[in-house]
């Protein structure tokens, strides 16, 4: 038993894999400026949009671009590692294939199993923030939409437990997963271009932001830079920083997802690392454009609020009132583009495990037509559209941040596993400084796992104890796995 739970596979027969699936189907339509915009598009999104205003205003003040750097610097760690086993291993299923190759079968179902908490459920949450925007955006144009249809009927507190909000359900939240699962059903193409508009509005729009703004920033605003320790730690001062950035780490979370289309690159082993660590560096300068003017504008005591970016275009004044209706465009675009990724990364996910006997075949299969993975797609899209429309977005957060943390550090130690097992394999792409930053990126993450509230290992092994009524039922009977010599 012990031999089937750590039985690996080894690289070529992933190659051959995926040899057979592109013959059934799967296209190599993606080059490195679709792959960096689908990074772009799965990273800029809610994280920036929200959360600066909070890890400002209660962590780090204007510092809190610093904060940024750090959080950078912590996803680089794990993006190097990334690209490594991304240009080895160049399949779709991304730290699930990573770690099947390197630790094993038990560990790659226990990781698969967490990148759906990632995709499937970062969707659904993101999808809900997309629903109030747009409710937002409609009562800014004269049009109130019904809260009974607009809301989550389910609402859950520490203190309260499950209430009932007495709304019916989240209807533009399902609509818009909807829509985006239809597109990714149709064909990877199609969502490509989509997703390259998208991404295209809104840098368009947050360099618009900087740019009316950037005439408007006080000295005063950003005096001192690193407010003084209140002597608690993490109330600024640069235990602040270091907290800012435990907060706004997640809002570089995304650029994982496109390990996951690595068999519909034209040229993987060049391609991914290009756009994972192109796609990181491009969200890290916009994400410290938008913090420098936002804490230049408005002092940053005033942004612990939903939406820190239209509180910032308030004080400008009335002539920039048009702003705030392009703004939240932008705000809609980002959100749509971020749904798209991570749906489209937790179908191919799905992919990978049934296609090694984990999941139903049916999740592996190909139409005919549209050539993608048309079964898991529905399924998926249908799953999170239950999800946007049942449940509000604080509920499954810390969980999705946990289950992507803990597939960082798998992916960093299956780097320096790779090293020493096979240390003449061929890396197109290499991690510098290897032993130290997979180290270091396990203990960055492992470290953020640590900090985040007792209540989240709770949902986490819950999660994991549904994963393994799945796997041992089902999984582990059918696997096609074999030990095989690596």
């Amino acid at each position: 038993m012990f031999k089937r739970l750590t039985a690996k596979k080894s690289i070529q027969s992933l190659l051959k894999e995926t040899e057979d699936s592109e013959k059934k189907g799967l296209k190599r339509s993606l080059g490195a400026f679709n792959l960096t915009m689908m990074g772009v598009g799965a990273i800029i999104g809610a994280g920036i949009f929200v959360l600066i205003g909070e890890a400002a205003s209660q962590y780090a003040g204007p510092a809190v671009t610093l904060s940024l750097v750090l959080a950078a610097i912590i996803c680089v760690f794990s993006a190097l590692c990334y690209a490594e086993l991304a240009s080895v291993i160049p399949v779709s299923g991304s730290a699930y294939s990573y770690a099947y190759v390197t630790l094993g079968e038990l560990a790659a179902w226990i990781i698969g199993w967490s990148l759906t908490l990632e995709y499937l459920f970062s969707a659904a949450t993101v999808a809900v923030g997309w629903s109030a925007y747009f409710v937002s955006f409609c009562k800014d144009l004269g049009f109130v939409l019904p809260e009974k249809f607009c809301q989550a009927p389910l609402l859950y507190n520490i203190e309260g437990g499950w209430k009932m909000t007495g709304a019916f359900l989240n209807l533009p939240a399902i609509i818009i997963v909807g829509v985006i699962g239809c597109m990714i059903a149709i064909g990877i193409k199609a969502a490509a271009r989509f997703n390259n508009i998208m991404v295209f509005v809104k840098i368009a729009i947050i360099v618009l932001f900087i740019g009316c703004g950037i005439a408007y920033v006080k000295a005063d605003n950003l005096t001192p830079f690193i407010p003084e320790n209140t002597g608690i730690f993490g109330q600024f001062g640069w235990s602040g920083i270091v907290r800012g950035a435990g907060l706004i780490f997640f809002a570089f979370i995304g650029f994982d997802a496109l390990s996951t289309l690595a068999q519909e690159a034209r040229n993987p082993q060049k391609d991914l690392p290009l756009g994972m660590l192109g796609s990181l560096s491009v969200s890290a300068l916009v994400y410290v454009g938008i913090a420098l003017v936002l804490t230049g504008i408005v002092s940053y005591k005033l942004l612990f609020v939903p939406d820190p970016l239209a509180v910032a275009v308030n004080t400008l004044g009335p002539a920039f009132m048009w702003l705030r209706f392009v703004l939240k465009v932008g705000i809609l675009a980002g959100l749509t583009s971020v749904v798209l990724v991570m749906l489209l990364g937790q179908t191919r996910i799905f992919h990978t495990m049934s296609r090694d006997g984990l999941l139903p075949k049916k999740f592996s299969s190909i139409h005919p037509k549209f050539q993608t993975p048309f079964f898991s797609t529905i399924m998926v899209a249908v799953v999170c559209m239950v999800a946007s429309g049942l449940f509000p977005v604080g509920i499954l957060g810390n969980i999705v941040n946990m289950g992507t943390l803990l597939a960082f550090a798998i992916v960093c130690l299956g780097v320096l596993v790779l090293r020493y097992t096979q240390p003449h394999l061929h890396r197109p792409f290499r991690t510098p400084f290897v032993p130290l930053i997979p180290v270091l990126g396990v203990l960055a993450c492992v470290g953020q796992m640590a900090v985040l509230p007792a209540v989240t290992w709770t949902q986490l092994v819950g999660w994991m104890v549904i994963g393994a009524c799945i796997y041992g039922f089902y999984g582990i009977r059918h696997s096609r796995a074999k030990v095989e010599k690596t």
